[in-house]
């Protein structure tokens, strides 16, 4: 029961990389079909990312009432249908329409997904979120790839997108009896009202925050940084984005392990301090190849710390998991939002390289707030350092 659970919730977590993947990969065939300017495609993007900070906080006091398994079983699906209504969408008002309604849903699902996640975790008794979180990279290149590939074949954004939409929905469907229930949330809001959240809650959340500003930041500019600044070719400067996914993989994968051997304020510090230097590089960069390996190895060091997050907001807030959650998610999402904004105005005055030096800030940030985060040490996971016999304890890993 506990591996299907494991199972469920990482495969929750590629699907929405999945759609993700997808949409991105294929904006520039949106602004084809509906025969827009980029500034436009932009404004939907917007809209999305509204959407989903909306429904994050808004529903917050409702998804820690329902439970993660019971607004997964909901969102999960409708998220897909949502994308269906994006693709289908006859005019620029309605996509506008059809893409608050899709960043609704996926904020909820990307809530819900880490709560389940955390949920999954406790039963554990170990970290297990950064193999979650890997799911994740692991549909988003997947999608990726999948709308490289479509816009190969010559195949329009309709089609593209609703191809997906018909593939995700039975799987959403299938993924519903997979989920753990979560009954401490439920039982610290039988009152009706939404409960207080610890500080320490958004001290965390300033760290999701500053985790994606910078995760969002080398995303949108790493091409423009190794093709404007670098003079690589469009080609070598597209491996840039991909690369930083790929090493996100493969921190992820071992970002568990890593947690459970140095303790969560260890790895936050080396997190912080693994990515200011490679940025440093990246920034101090003579050639692109150069480049290329500082980027991968700041996806190597960033991957872990926004699951980190997620994973010590569900513990350090005991009865109000999903509230947490939900939470730092917000703030985080209001970081992989501003980022790119604020790294633009900066090279605008200065130059891309300048503009990118804010990442090397913002690591540096993460390596000395992991001092003050709170470590809940009655929990059932171990999120402060090794417990050779606890390890012994928990259940073989899917």
């Amino acid at each position: 029961m506990l591996r299907r659970a494991r199972w469920g919730t990482f495969l929750t977590y590629a699907l929405a990389g999945l759609l993700c993947g997808v949409w991105v990969t294929r904006l520039p065939a949106l602004a084809t079909e509906f025969g827009i300017a980029e500034g436009r495609v932009g404004v939907g993007v917007l809209v999305w990312g509204l959407g989903a900070l909306a429904a994050m906080q808004g529903l917050r006091g409702v998804l820690a009432r329902a439970g993660s398994r019971a607004s997964l079983r909901t969102a999960l699906p409708l998220t897909a249908v949502a994308f269906a209504l994006v693709a289908l969408a006859p005019g620029y008002g309605t996509l506008l329409v059809a893409l608050a309604l899709f960043g609704m849903a996926f904020g909820v699902t990307d809530v819900a997904m880490n709560a389940q996640g955390g949920a999954v975790e406790r039963a554990y008794g170990r970290p297990v979120m950064n193999g979650m979180h890997a799911g994740w990279c692991v549909g988003a290149m997947t999608g990726g790839l999948y709308g490289s590939l479509t816009a190969a074949l010559g195949l329009g954004f309709t089609p593209a997108m609703l191809s997906v939409a018909v593939t995700a929905l039975p799987v959403a469907l299938a993924l519903r009896s997979t989920y753990l229930a979560d009954p401490g949330d439920a039982q610290a809001t039988t009152e009706g009202r939404r409960a207080r959240l610890p500080l320490a809650v958004y001290l965390i959340g300033a760290l999701a925050f500053i985790a994606f500003m910078a995760e969002g930041s080398i995303a949108d500019w790493s091409g423009l940084l190794l093709h404007g600044e670098l003079g690589a070719s469009e080609a070598l400067a597209a491996l840039g984005y991909p690369l930083f996914e790929t090493a996100m993989l493969i921190g992820r994968l071992v970002g568990d392990r890593l947690r459970t051997a140095l303790g969560t304020r260890r790895l936050l510090v080396a997190a912080g301090l693994g990515t200011a230097v490679a940025m440093t590089a990246v920034v101090l960069a003579p050639a692109a190849p150069i480049a290329l390996a500082g980027f991968f190895l700041a996806g190597l060091a960033i991957c872990t710390v926004v699951p980190i997050t997620m994973s010590v907001a569900g513990t350090i807030a005991p009865g109000q998991a999903t509230a947490a959650i939900s939470q730092v998610g917000m703030m985080g999402y209001g970081g992989l939002l501003l980022g790119p904004v604020v790294v633009g105005f900066l090279s605008e005055a200065t130059s891309l390289r300048a503009g990118l030096a804010v990442v090397i800030g913002l690591a540096l940030i993460v390596a000395l707030g992991a001092r003050f985060v709170p470590i809940n040490r009655r929990a059932r996971i171990s999120v402060a350092a090794a417990e050779p016999a606890a390890a012994e304890r928990a259940p073989v890993a899917a």
